[in-house]
């Protein structure tokens, strides 16, 4: 299942947010977008879920423009997780999750066999199983995140677009989130695209990279390969160092300071131990 941007321009009002985009999603692989905040990356992933309508352009789903389709027939192949989604008064966990579940279901809404076994699996795998029947009021902020989650799960789609999907999750449940995203993507195939603000996170979890500034591409490959000093500084702005993970031969950043900041420290002929700068 592909999903592409061409041409693509995107506007709050007057403001002009990304002007142009091309864009090829890898299918079947994880990509996360990057870059420092405000530079477009949630504005991006709403145009690719039909969450906002381009001024120019267009987002295709398998060679198709996705605002000229059907909001169900896209639902059944993409899944998205917003940043702060809100839920009605006195939801409960399980009813967030069944909502999951409407894109597959009749004009009747009938709950099937195939939906019981979608949820409850969902609620597995973010271990709410045991919190089904709380109201969402009533969990904390890490596990109301956990609960969406297992709504977009629920869905069963090919393609999940999740933007911040740690936000309000400590480190230990953030790792388990993106190792569950990573499990998802490695045993059913399914084609992720996640914002991540923790740079690290997004080398780790990402076979594929997009760092973005001002509403455009600026780089986009592997991790391998796109994580660099220069890059760091040029998309976030940070003077780092670069290192690699001796567990996963993937790049670690390490910031040092903002440039232009700090720098005396390296004056008078100092080396840089790393080389990388």
């Amino acid at each position: 299942m592909t999903l592409t941007a061409r041409n693509l321009s995107l506007a709050y009002g007057e403001r002009r947010i990304v002007d142009n985009l091309d864009l090829d999603i890898p299918v079947g692989k994880v990509t996360c977008l990057i870059g420092r905040n405000g530079c477009g990356k949630s504005t991006m992933l709403k145009a690719l879920g039909r969450l906002l309508t381009p001024t120019g352009g267009a987002v295709y789903l398998e060679g198709q423009a996705i605002h000229t389709m059907a909001g169900k027939a896209v639902a059944r192949q993409l899944a998205v997780l917003p940043q702060g989604p809100v839920a009605p008064e006195g939801l409960t966990v399980e009813s967030l999750v069944r909502h999951g579940r409407f894109p597959h279901q009749g004009w009747m809404g009938l709950v099937t066999k195939e939906d019981e076994r979608a949820v409850t699996e969902a609620l597995a795998v973010t271990h709410l199983l045991e919190l089904r029947d709380r109201p969402l009021t009533q969990l904390s902020g890490g596990q109301r995140q956990r609960a969406w989650i297992a709504m977009a799960l629920a869905q069963e789609t090919p393609i999940l677009l999740l933007d911040e999907p740690t936000t309000y999750l400590d480190v230990a449940h953030q790792i388990e989130v993106l190792e569950l995203v990573k499990e998802l993507n490695q045993t059913r195939g399914r084609t992720v695209v996640m914002v991540l603000h923790d740079l690290n996170q997004a080398v780790r979890y990402a076979d594929h990279l997009v760092a973005v500034i001002s509403g455009r591409v600026e780089a986009e490959g592997r991790p391998e390969e796109l994580m660099t000093p220069a890059l760091v500084r040029k998309v976030f702005g940070v003077d780092a160092h670069i290192f690699t993970d001796p567990d996963t031969g993937k790049p670690i950043c390490v910031p040092r300071c903002l440039v232009g900041v700090g720098r005396e420290e390296n004056a008078g002929g100092a080396s840089n131990p790393t080389g990388n700068l």
